[in-house]
């Protein structure tokens, strides 16, 4: 969890305060918490869970619920790194949380914000890549199925790809396999929750660029450019206590569109569109560098 730990240790040199949660909802999708600031984060929520929380032996690794409302936001945080998933959810909820506080007080620390695009956008993949997606991400799979020279997509469950889409599945064991043989990786923000992203990106070095893509990706590119992540296609939250109501009646991201507004951070060597928009003596468009101030999207 090396790459968290650095999220987290990043974040808390940005806050001499320190913001409280306010609100918090795990729900069967997602898991939303809102900060003291007015922000909010979301995370995957895992489904996969070997035991309920209602057993005894169990319910000490879930998260600590009817007391999370007003405890500090950093101490939230932490459970990024709890060996319970259930636990990271929250805590990576709260993280994206803090992130988009920072960005709203201190502006992007590096790399360039590019709204209403998507992290397939910004990639401009080729017919000629072979890609990896990490995680069943359904709409990319629909976008570039037959598109690309290879396609392939590491999940744990078969089930999760329609039936014309078996071919592509590989199961977690043999990860290793297609990984470095890809020349573009696509990383469900859910490995965050789900665990193991530092052994994925490690087996994925030779990869020509790696992306992070989903509304659990984090929008603080400094770790996750450090680990080799080139675009970072996440959300920026318009309206926290809308999404924390999708969130809280089982909504999925399908439904966050009227709640948040797609974004990327991206390492400037790989934003293409803005080496495509001067190219054509084109203002580029939606750009926010590291020296300016994004909305915190309250």
């Amino acid at each position: 969890m090396e790459l968290v730990a650095e999220w987290l240790s990043d974040l808390r040199r940005n806050f001499t305060d320190e913001p409280l949660v306010s609100d918090l909802r795990v729900g069967v999708f997602y898991t939303a918490v809102e900060i003291s600031t007015g922000d909010v984060g979301v995370a995957f929520t895992p489904r996969d869970l070997s035991d309920t929380v209602c057993c005894p032996k169990t319910a000490a690794g879930a998260p600590a619920a009817g007391r999370l409302i007003g405890v500090k936001a950093l101490e939230t945080a932490a459970y990024a790194l709890s060996p319970s998933a259930l636990r990271r959810a929250v805590g990576i909820a709260t993280l994206n949380a803090l992130s988009a506080a920072a960005v709203g007080r201190h502006g992007l620390p590096r790399g360039v914000l590019r709204e209403n695009l998507d992290a397939l956008e910004a990639a401009e993949i080729t017919p000629d890549d072979e890609v990896v997606i990490v995680g069943a991400f359904i709409p990319f799979i629909k976008k570039l199925n037959g598109r690309v020279a290879s396609l392939k997509v590491i999940d744990k469950h078969r089930g999760a790809l329609k039936p014309e889409e078996q071919a592509l599945w590989v199961p977690p064991q043999r990860a290793a396999e297609v990984l470095k043989q890809a020349s573009v990786v696509i990383f469900s923000g859910s490995t965050l929750v789900e665990g193991g992203i530092e052994e994925l990106l490690s087996i994925s070095k030779a990869a020509r660029m790696r992306v992070m893509a989903g509304p659990t990706t984090p929008l603080w590119p400094h770790p996750f450019f450090k680990h080799g992540i080139c675009i970072l296609g996440g959300i920026r939250v318009l309206n926290g206590r809308d999404l924390l109501t999708i969130v809280g009646q089982g909504g999925s991201g399908y439904f966050f569109e009227t709640a948040a507004q797609k974004a990327c951070v991206i390492d400037p060597a790989f934003d293409f569109s803005a080496s495509r928009e001067e190219a054509a003596g084109e203002q580029p468009k939606g750009e926010l560098s590291h020296t300016a101030k994004a909305s915190s999207g309250r």
